[in-house]
């Protein structure tokens, strides 16, 4: 029990301000916190038990360079989603932003992303290795959704009193902030056709966007 407490304090203030936390508030701002705090969970239980079962083992075998770049490419396509969706159905809850993929999954990648090679990962790596496996994960995994739990709480009563397009277009920033940073951090020793690749993609999926919005203003004309 002592390892179960251990891990919940550790990674709970280790969350505090930390930019997983800080996604959970923009996504708060966009989606019923139900979804926004299953996705975190299912995400951080993933993780987690990857962290305190194998990550150990691994050591310095993981590719953080790829994984924080795959991360940040992957958050700016997350943020031409969001844009995209600039409606709400009539059955939608106020404050919801429509993004053409499942809200749960939208947020389970986004944190599972957002968590590898994190420093609540190395954190938790750190605690297996000298505490039992079972208190470790399920401590850090408790502690991590309370943490962001707060943020989702605050960033739903935002929400609800913010206009949608400037929920829309916040969350939006937040993931290509987020993004251009990881991509900054994790590729900044890639050659040249690596990122050449980076960009092709994300003008694919800029051009998608685009298409997707002259689609709507011409229907709504």
């Amino acid at each position: 029990m002592d390892a179960f407490w251990l891990s919940f304090a550790m990674i709970f203030l280790a969350e505090l301000g930390d930019k997983s936390q800080l996604l959970a508030l923009a996504l708060a701002t966009c989606y019923r916190p139900r979804t926004v705090l299953w996705g975190i969970f299912w995400a951080t239980l993933a993780v987690h038990v990857f962290s305190a079962g194998i990550g150990w083992l691994m050591g310095d075998l993981l590719p953080t360079d790829w994984i924080t770049f795959a991360a940040g490419l992957s958050f700016i396509i997350f943020g031409f989603w969001t844009l995209r969706g600039d409606s709400l159905d009539d059955n939608d809850e106020a404050g919801e932003c429509k993004v053409g993929v499942n809200p749960f999954w939208l947020v389970f990648t986004t944190f599972f992303m957002a968590e590898l090679g994190d420093k609540t990962m190395l954190s938790t790596i750190s605690l297996a290795t000298t505490n039992p496996f079972i208190p470790v994960w399920i401590g850090s995994t408790i502690g991590m959704v309370v943490s962001d739990g707060l943020a989702v709480l605050v960033g739903r009563l935002m929400g609800r009193n913010l206009p949608e397009k400037a929920i829309r277009i916040g969350a939006s920033v937040v993931f290509f902030l987020f993004g251009g940073w990881w991509m900054y951090q994790g590729g900044a020793q890639f050659s040249r056709p690596i990122w050449g690749g980076a960009t092709l993609l994300l003008i694919v999926a800029a051009l998608f966007f685009f298409r997707d919005l002259t689609g709507k203003r011409s229907s709504a004309a």
